[in-house]
C-alpha cells in the first residue's frame, strides 16, 4: 500500500522516487566516466554514450514526476528544527539540484541537436531541439560539461548533509526519506 507523506517520514511515492532519481544520476555520471576507459569510436565507447543520453533524458521525464508529486504532499518536519541559515541553504541547494536535474538533460538534447546527432531514447529517436550548428554546440557541450561538475559536488554536498545531520545533529532530516525505517 502507498503512503502519503506524514509529520515523520515521506510517503512510500516521494521515497521511491528520490532513491531511483539517485540511482539512474550515479548511473548516468557512471556511463559517462567509464567511456573514458575504451578508445574512441569503439562500440562499448559508443554505447557507454548513448546509455548516458538515454538515462539522462529519463532524469529529465522522472524529475517533472517528482516536482508533481513534491506539490502534492507536505514536507515532514525536521525535529529538532535546524537553524535558520541551514533550511535556507538546504533550500538553496534543493533547488540547485532540481535546476541541474531538469537543465542538463535539455542541454544534452541541444547539444545532439546542434551537432546533427541523433537523439537516442530506448529505441525512439527524439526530434532535433535546434538547427544544426556545430559552434553552439561545442558552447553547449562546455555548459553542460561545467554543469555536471557542479552537479558532483551538489550530490556529495547533499549526502554529506544528509550524513552530518545524522550523525553529528542527531535529526531526522535522513531518516524522513530511507526505505524501511522501523518506528522504537
Amino acid at each position: 500500500m502507498l503512503k502519503k507523506s506524514d509529520k515523520a517520514r515521506y510517503g512510500s511515492i516521494s521515497i521511491v522516487l528520490h532513491w531511483m532519481m539517485a540511482i539512474l544520476i550515479v548511473a548516468v555520471y557512471a556511463c559517462i566516466e567509464l567511456r573514458e576507459f575504451y578508445p574512441k569510436g569503439s562500440e562499448p565507447r559508443e554505447a557507454l554514450k548513448m546509455w548516458h543520453f538515454m538515462l539522462g533524458l529519463s532524469v529529465f521525464i522522472l524529475v517533472w514526476v517528482r516536482l508533481f508529486f513534491m506539490m502534492q504532499g507536505h514536507r515532514p518536519l525536521i525535529e529538532p528544527t535546524p537553524p535558520v541559515w541551514q533550511q535556507s541553504l538546504a533550500k538553496a541547494a534543493h533547488v540547485a539540484l532540481y535546476g541541474l536535474m531538469i537543465v542538463l538533460p535539455l542541454l544534452g538534447w541541444l547539444m545532439l541537436s546542434a551537432k546533427g546527432k541523433t537523439i537516442p531514447f530506448f529505441g525512439l529517436s527524439l526530434p532535433a531541439l535546434m538547427a544544426k550548428n556545430k559552434e553552439l554546440g561545442s558552447l553547449i557541450k562546455e555548459i553542460h560539461e561545467t554543469g555536471g561538475t557542479l552537479g558532483y559536488y551538489l550530490i556529495g554536498l547533499h549526502t554529506f548533509a544528509g550524513l552530518f545531520h545524522h550523525y553529528v545533529m542527531r535529526d531526522n532530516t535522513l531518516m524522513r526519506m530511507l526505505p524501511c525505517v522501523r518506528k522504537k
